[in-house]
Order: structure tokens, then C-alpha cells, then sequence
């Protein structure tokens, strides 16, 4: 895990050398259209602490690849839900992190895109080399591009990425496999995309590559997840430089502010005792509205004050369940083909993975999951997963159960503590 010389320049380096000195890197999810705003955001995020990371959030049309529509929003003053990369030129995002980005500060573009090579040439031309995503996790949830097409977009854009090596920074992919839908989804799913994006992006060209998880609703349950992915990186991923980013709740989030702060220092506790080596945190404005470079700042700082005082709690030794699940769905997937995307796309094909909840039509949607009675993410159903199916039967869920299921974590934040604790998992 450990960056080699020729790794050291690049998001990957920096991110090896806040772990040398013992701190989790910090870093928003910060996005706006205008560039004299993104650069503030951005030198905000450097001044807030020695290890905070920067982001650029593209908009939902730059994502989308509807660009005349970004062109006429920006025509008419319109607001932008972040910045739109690829129709700024590259002279601007240029001017946008001129003088920001050095070994000790370094910035990641954030977009969610099925189809990346626009966005990837355009944050290369201006000097960044950090992006996220993958052929599955920026594909299955967002949107309905065939999932063989996301592989096949997703092959040329590590390439074109991996490409840009020559210019003396080490280009770096994050997956965002362990956030698929962001909530009741069992974690040897998450676990499992996130390797398995990572070994696509390994066989694409890249060296430099992080592995996402976010956190769900039981600390013990996602302590489990964070050991099985470092297990299993450790195992698959021998040859490159990698590391583990925690992604604060990605569900419905608590609406007061004590509840966001709640769940916020959960997080914090959770990538303390889980060896991670990046946190993705949210504001208390997060239910709400697109937070301020304020609140975002103020969110840095909390976390990364949380961070160094979370209590203190052994790393979890036994990956249990979660790591047998894991590595089941990660072998299943490898036996369909040599070639990784082809592998991922067969196994989705035939329902060995499975998203709960997911309507993408190339997800099978056979696979169901619940809140069970001890706190923990459960199996309803696991399809064709090669999973061995729940004990005991249980009712489909009613809409009612579901929908109180998806508020459980902010309405449980939100609630009065009594004992530490509040409410109960939906029965």
C-alpha cells in the first residue's frame, strides 16, 4: 500500500503521505458553476486543514453529456448544480486551481457520468489527474445506459486516463462501487463492485486507485465491510497503489442540525477504528439545499476534529459474514470471463450480482434487503446471487415498511438520545 517513488506525485501520493503522518485525509463534495466561486471552495478547503482533499462536483448536465443545455443555463444565468468541465475551456479550470494543487493539497473531480472520456480529457488539459467513478457504480444507479456500453466507455476513459502518466503526475481512479444507492444495500455487494471496479480500472491501465464503502446503518456491520475490503484489496490488488475512502451516509440525511452532527461523528468513529485513509463528510445543511463553502468548511473542520478524538477502538479483526459474501460474488464474477467489464457485465446478465432495489433494466432485481431486528442490513431475497438464501422467510416488505426503513438513520439521528441510543429498526 505503500506509494513507490515513481507513485509519489498525484492524488494517490498525497493521500500515502497523510497516512505516514497519521491522518485521514478530509474532503467535501463541493461543486459550483461560476469559476471565481469553485477557486474560493477550493482555496477554503486548503486553508481548513493539513489534510484536506479538493473536489469539483460537475453538474447534472455535464454528466448527462447534454451540454447545449449547460451552454443556454449559462447563457442565462441559470443555477447549476456544479461545474461544468468540459464547456468551461481549459484556460479557465486552469486559472480555477492555478497555484492550489501541490504535493500537499491535491483535487479530485467528482461527476457520476456513464460515459467519462469528455470530462477526463478536459480535467487533464487543465492540470488535474483525480477523478471517480466506474463502469457499474456510475451506470447501474444513475441512469439507463446499457451496462456493456458504461464498460465499454468506461475502458477508454481508463485508458485515456492511465495515458496521461507522461506528464510526470500519477493519475488516479477512486471506484465508487461501495456506494451503489447509497443505502440498504447489503455490504458484500458494495465490497465486491468496489474490487471488482478496481481490478477493471488495474487491467485499464491505472496504478493509482481508491476503494470506496459508505456507511450504513450498524457500526459493527460496517466495521466488518471496511476489514473484508482491505482483505480483499490486499488480496486482488498486489500490484498497485491503493487505499480506502469512507464515505459519511449517503441515505436519506438527518433534517436538525444535532442529528447531522450525529451521524457526522459516526462516520468519523467509523474511519478512525477502520483503518481508512480518506473521509468523504457532509454538511448539516445536507438535507436541505447545496451547502455554502462555509458550512463546508465548518464540516472539514468538525471532521477532522472527530477524527483525531473518536474513541478509541481496536480495528476489527473478524470480517465474518461480509468477507465470505464478498469473495463469493467477486470469484462468481471472475469465472464469466477473463476481461473484468466482461465479466461484471455477465455476471449482472445472469443475476450472480444484483443491486436490491436497483431499476436499472441490465440489474436483474431479483435480490431484496432489509433492516432486521438486530440493527444489521439482511437478505430478504438473493436471487441468483451465489449466496446461501436467508434462514427464515420473510413478507415482502409493505411501501410502509420500506419507506420507514429508508429514513431510519436520519429519523433515529434526528430523535432525542436516550441511553445513546434512539428508535429501533423498522419492523
Amino acid at each position: 500500500m505503500v506509494a513507490s517513488p515513481s507513485l509519489a506525485a498525484g492524488f494517490g501520493g498525497f493521500v500515502g503521505r497523510a497516512r505516514s503522518a497519521g491522518r485521514i485525509v478530509v474532503q467535501p463534495r463541493m461543486g459550483f458553476a461560476d469559476p471565481v466561486a469553485m477557486r474560493s471552495g477550493i482555496a477554503a478547503t486548503a486553508a481548513a486543514g493539513p489534510a484536506t482533499a479538493g473536489t469539483i462536483t460537475l453538474d447534472s448536465y455535464t454528466r448527462t453529456e447534454q451540454y447545449s443545455s449547460v451552454v443556454e443555463a449559462l447563457r442565462r444565468g441559470a443555477h447549476l448544480n456544479g461545474y461544468p468541465i468540459v464547456t468551461h475551456d481549459a484556460s479557465t479550470t486552469r486559472r480555477v486551481v492555478e497555484g492550489l494543487q501541490h504535493a500537499d493539497f491535491q483535487i479530485q473531480v467528482r461527476h457520476g457520468s456513464a460515459s467519462p472520456a469528455r470530462i477526463i480529457a478536459a480535467m487533464t488539459a487543465a492540470g488535474i489527474h483525480a477523478t471517480e467513478g466506474g463502469p457499474v457504480s456510475y451506470c447501474l444507479p444513475y441512469g439507463r445506459t446499457p451496462l456493456r456500453t458504461s464498460v465499454e466507455n468506461w475502458r477508454r476513459s481508463c485508458e485515456l486516463l492511465a495515458a496521461t502518466r507522461d506528464t510526470g503526475v500519477e493519475p488516479h481512479l477512486e471506484t465508487f462501487g461501495g456506494c451503489l444507492l447509497g443505502q440498504l444495500c447489503p455490504p458484500s455487494v458494495l465490497v465486491a463492485v468496489s474490487v471488482l471496479e478496481a481490478m477493471f480500472f488495474r487491467q485499464h491501465g491505472l496504478r493509482s486507485i481508491s476503494l470506496s464503502y459508505t456507511q450504513q446503518v450498524d457500526h459493527g456491520q460496517d466495521a466488518e465491510a471496511l476489514r473484508a475490503l482491505r482483505l480483499l484489496a490486499a488480496e486482488y490488488l498486489t500490484d498497485v497503489d491503493w487505499h480506502v475512502v469512507l464515505y459519511t451516509y449517503m441515505g436519506v440525511f438527518p433534517s436538525t442540525r444535532a442529528g447531522a452532527r450525529r451521524l457526522s461523528r459516526r462516520a468519523a468513529r467509523l474511519a478512525a477504528s477502520g483503518q481508512v485513509d480518506r473521509l468523504i463528510v457532509k454538511t448539516t445543511a445536507e438535507a436541505h439545499r447545496i451547502p455554502t463553502i462555509a458550512e463546508n468548511v465548518e464540516a472539514l473542520v468538525a471532521a477532522a476534529h472527530d477524527v483525531e478524538h473518536a474513541e478509541h477502538a481496536e480495528p476489527a479483526t473478524d470480517a465474518g459474514e461480509v468477507l465470505a459474501e464478498s469473495r463469493a460474488l467477486i470469484e462468481a464474477t471472475l469465472e464469466h470471463a477473463a476481461d473484468v467489464g466482461s465479466a461484471l457485465a455477465a455476471a449482472f446478465g445472469r443475476g450472480h450480482l444484483d443491486v436490491p432495489y436497483c431499476l436499472h433494466p441490465d440489474n436483474a432485481g431479483a435480490a431484496r434487503s432489509y433492516i432486521a431486528a438486530d440493527g444489521r442490513i439482511a437478505w430478504l431475497r438473493v436471487g441468483a446471487m451465489p449466496l446461501r438464501p436467508p434462514p427464515a422467510h420473510r413478507p415482502e416488505l409493505t411501501s410502509t415498511e420500506l419507506l420507514g426503513m429508508l429514513a431510519f438513520v436520519a429519523d433515529s439521528c434526528d430523535a432525542p438520545q436516550v441511553g445513546g441510543r434512539a428508535g429501533q429498526p423498522p419492523p
